[in-house]
């Protein structure tokens, strides 16, 4: 039998029955295998993918919808991965194209690394800010912070829900739900019995991925990244908008270290919904 031609083969819907395939995938790019990441993103997002005929994936993305189910608000695109043994054969472009057409009119927004983005360039994403990844060990100084932080509870839900719909612009009830079983942390930040920003750390290999991160201010965005730190042994990673200078420089004063600087690119739309100035860190970069 000749082997069909990558051009040729389907592009289908991926499930959790597909989560180690997925993290096959990651680990082929040299890539950590992410397990826990691949779950949620597969169970809040709709997973895309292509079967390689002798055994595992030839490609695969996430597409994570926010706002009405019937008409998305906006759509993050993530995980974009091509089997090393297929790259360099666009395989990822004609992926790419499937899920732009496929969104139809719905907006998008990925993180593009140096070496993807060309390629999100030239199907018609453009670059609308940045983001800069942080990791290590955090080194506490001592210093009292300026708000008042917590574990959160279940009541708490609800208000979490409210301030993340205010702050990113759409509803994502469907992925801030599933954070206290996602996150080995979820706190939040309170003033005069009100929650002025909440923070989730949550494992990725051997690190704590600090995220989202939304908060009223930078020194409460600080109090809530203090707060995870303290109760991990674990280094922390986070990915800060750049505009947030004082942020970056304070985290960095603390023991974090640049790892890199990705664009975030946007397609039918100049710039992202909500209020960046309380948006300091998003959940993961493969869900906007």
């Amino acid at each position: 039998m000749p082997t069909p031609s990558l051009a040729s083969l389907p592009i289908r819907r991926l499930t959790l029955r597909d989560l180690t395939a997925c993290a096959d995938l990651s680990e082929d790019r040299g890539w950590p295998r992410e397990e826990h990441k691949w779950g949620l993103l597969l169970a809040a997002g709709r997973g895309h993918g292509i079967d390689d005929p002798d055994g595992g994936l030839v490609a695969a993305c996430v597409v994570t919808e926010y706002g009405p189910q019937e008409q998305p608000a906006l759509a993050a695109v993530g995980m974009v991965l091509v089997a090393e043994r297929h790259a360099r054969r666009g395989v990822g472009r004609r992926l790419m194209r499937h899920i732009v057409s496929a969104m139809g009119t719905t907006p998008l927004t990925l993180h593009a690394t140096p070496y993807g983005r060309p390629l999100y360039e030239e199907l018609g994403f453009k670059v609308t800010g940045h983001a800069e990844m942080l990791r290590g060990h955090f080194v506490s100084t001592g210093d009292r912070p300026e708000a008042v932080t917590r574990a959160a509870t279940a009541e708490d839900l609800p208000a979490i829900v409210r301030l993340d719909e205010q702050v990113f612009g759409v509803d994502r009830t469907h992925i801030v739900t599933r954070l206290p079983a996602f996150a080995d942390q979820l706190r939040v930040a309170e003033e005069d019995g009100r929650i002025i920003g909440y923070a989730a750390a949550w494992p990725n290999m051997d690190t704590h991925v600090v995220g989202p991160l939304i908060a009223r201010d930078t020194a409460t965005a600080e109090a809530l990244l203090a707060s995870l730190a303290a109760r991990t042994d674990r280094p922390l990673r986070t990915d800060i908008d750049v505009r947030h200078e004082e942020l970056l420089s304070w985290a960095k004063a603390h023991g974090l270290a640049s790892v890199a600087l990705n664009a975030v690119m946007t397609y039918g739309i100049t710039e992202l919904p909500g209020n960046w100035s309380r948006r300091f860190a998003p959940l993961t970069v493969a869900a906007a």
